[in-house]
């Protein structure tokens, strides 16, 4: 069992200490250089005289968020409101934010590395081993978010992980292994909130089976989601969200609600997007798969809703004894797979993700 207080103790990487002496860097980033600042604004600005730190470059994070306070007190009074918007919802600084994000989730994904054991799966997911372990061809869990090509290529090499199994014990006849993810890989949650979700400001997302919580991280970092609701099962993961929050200070729009998902109606009712990533497939029995299934096309009905799922819903569906009428529920909406050089993406993992618009 992973547990709470055993979590928070798990090794810090260099990186992940810088992110808990200052999650505001998320925000100082962007304001690197004071002078994107005066240029872009066409504000009322009071005639004090503005301090040459402000248009300095290189600051540390204490002068940054000074030059930042000094900058917002010559702003006209009235001015400030609309000023404090557009630096809350403007993509404008995505250049400057970007690479900074990229690493902090590959800070938080290192956290997570050092809290859990390889498979990235836990002893209380008896029903999803079981299911791994049934697939008519070996398989094994690799958490796409925790690792990506390179980091399996070092494992290979390290002798810790193969990507290949013996057909016939001891001969050279080998197969490839296949592999399965329950998270996003941070390509992915680019693709989805760059590319597949329309701007979110003052939007509730819900991702149902958050797991180790990728898709709320990601929310907050890529996004200008209102609020980011996890709904997780399992209370072992639930902990590990509550402590990666806590350290990277995402508390105030992020939440995790340790329950079944057929318990809220609610929340499925006002949500304006729902993310389901392999949710039910491997954690519930087809009977369970089908009652869950039925609860959320009673429930997300909001017009113009917004339901991204991998894999597609026909598929999740099919097999299954439910009486949804996907056409007069959901229109699906074509994806741009083609917006990443494709050198630089794995193409059929994006295609798995699929966007519908509730009707």
């Amino acid at each position: 069992m992973v547990r709470a207080e055993v979590a928070l103790k798990c090794r810090n990487s260099s990186r992940s200490r810088d992110s808990e002496e200052g999650a505001g860097l998320r925000a100082s980033a962007a304001w690197g250089g004071g002078s994107v600042v005066a240029a872009g604004l066409r504000l009322r600005v009071r005639g004090a005289h503005l301090p040459c730190a402000a248009f300095c470059c290189n600051m540390e994070l204490s002068a940054a968020r000074q030059a930042i306070l000094q900058l917002l007190h010559t702003v006209a009074p009235a001015d400030r409101p609309a000023l404090l918007e557009w630096m809350r919802t403007s993509r404008d600084f995505d250049e400057f934010t970007h690479d900074n994000n990229d690493s902090m989730l590959k800070s938080i994904a290192e956290d997570l590395r050092n809290c859990l054991p390889l498979e990235t799966m836990l002893s209380s997911e008896h029903l999803a081993l079981q299911k791994i372990q049934q697939q008519p061809e070996p398989t094994v869990h690799v958490d796409a978010f925790l690792y990506d090509e390179d980091s399996i290529d070092s494992l290979c090499e390290e002798g810790k992980m193969s990507r290949n199994y013996c057909v016939v014990c001891g001969s050279y006849q080998t197969a490839p292994l296949g592999f399965i993810s329950h998270s996003f890989s941070l390509m992915e949650l680019k693709f989805i909130y760059h590319h597949v979700l329309p701007d979110l400001s003052g939007k509730l997302l819900v991702d149902v089976g958050s797991r180790l919580g990728t898709v709320l991280y990601g929310g907050y970092l890529y996004s200008s989601a209102l609020q980011l609701y996890g709904v997780e099962l399992n209370g072992d993961f639930c902990q590990l969200q509550e402590m990666i929050i806590k350290k990277y200070q995402f508390t105030d729009r992020i939440k995790v609600l340790h329950a079944d998902i057929c318990t809220q109606d609610s929340l499925l009712q006002n949500a304006d997007v729902i993310i389901m990533n392999n949710v039910f497939e491997y954690f519930l029995d087809e009977a369970e798969q089908a009652r869950a299934w039925e609860c959320i096309s009673h429930n997300v009905r909001k017009q113009g809703s917004l339901l991204v799922t991998v894999p597609s819903l026909e598929e999740s569906l099919s097999g299954l004894q439910v009486s949804i009428q996907l056409s007069s529920w959901v229109e699906e909406v074509p994806l741009n797979y083609d917006v990443y050089p494709e050198k630089d993406i794995n193409r059929e993992a994006l295609e798995q993700i699929h966007l519908y618009k509730i009707l």
